[in-house]
């Protein structure tokens, strides 16, 4: 298997992301944004997390104007995986490849910490690994975390099975840190072969660093 990983003025999660692939065993690839075009022999794009363009106007809203935003999208289209993680998922909200946006967590504090998700949906392969109802502890850091549809739009994600994960307690207890519709943490779309999330798989691949729950997250890709 191998993984681009986009990488834009600001990103810093590229690495993180390359390692946790290369751990479970992937072939990686950074990828530049003003690239106009993937690798040709890729199975996965990841969007990785950071600050793309230093979030200045709104996260996610410049990088998806980046020359290589034009091939991700033609790879989404003709059915290609992508994954974006935090700043990442703000992009592919921005671009449209998501539905719903991410607005300013509702304290307005940035949030660095681990929180618990609880698995609503595991009819995709992001989270074929895991159970529904399975909790998992997985590193959160955002500013820009809470996610945002309106009713017709959310109640589309319910029947489509694109809700993928909520924020809870280490109970499954619902415990939303950012005022996120739902308290969902993370989506796809309704071909299933987008995913987005704001929570940090890729920096929970280590027990010794606090979790090793993303390795599960992750693994799913490897069998797609």
């Amino acid at each position: 298997m191998k993984v681009a990983v986009l990488q834009f003025p600001g990103t810093n999660c590229e690495y993180d992301t390359v390692y946790a692939f290369k751990k479970l065993g992937a072939d990686t690839e950074v990828v530049w944004h003003k690239d106009e075009s993937l690798p040709s022999d890729i199975d996965l794009v990841v969007v990785a997390g950071g600050f793309s363009y230093g979030d200045y106007l709104r996260s996610g809203a410049i990088a998806k104007f980046s020359p290589i935003m034009k091939a991700v999208k033609e790879y989404a289209n003709k059915g290609g995986k992508v994954l974006g993680i935090c700043n990442g998922f703000q992009v592919l909200t921005e671009s449209r490849l998501l539905p719903g946006a991410l607005k300013r967590n509702d304290k307005l504090h940035f949030i660095s910490r681990h929180h618990h998700l609880k698995v609503v949906s595991n009819d995709n392969i992001f989270l074929e690994k895991l159970n529904v109802d399975d909790v998992v502890n997985v590193p959160i850091a955002h500013h820009d975390g809470n996610y945002y549809i309106d009713e017709e739009g959310l109640k589309e994600l319910y029947a489509n099975n694109q809700v993928l994960l909520k924020y809870t307690d280490a109970d499954g207890e619902i415990s939303n840190p950012n005022g996120s519709v739902d308290s969902i943490a993370g989506i796809c779309n309704k071909n299933k072969n987008v995913f987005g999330l704001m929570p940090h798989p890729e920096r929970a691949m280590e027990s010794l660093l606090g979790s090793d729950d993303g390795i599960k997250m992750l693994e799913g890709f490897l069998s797609a």
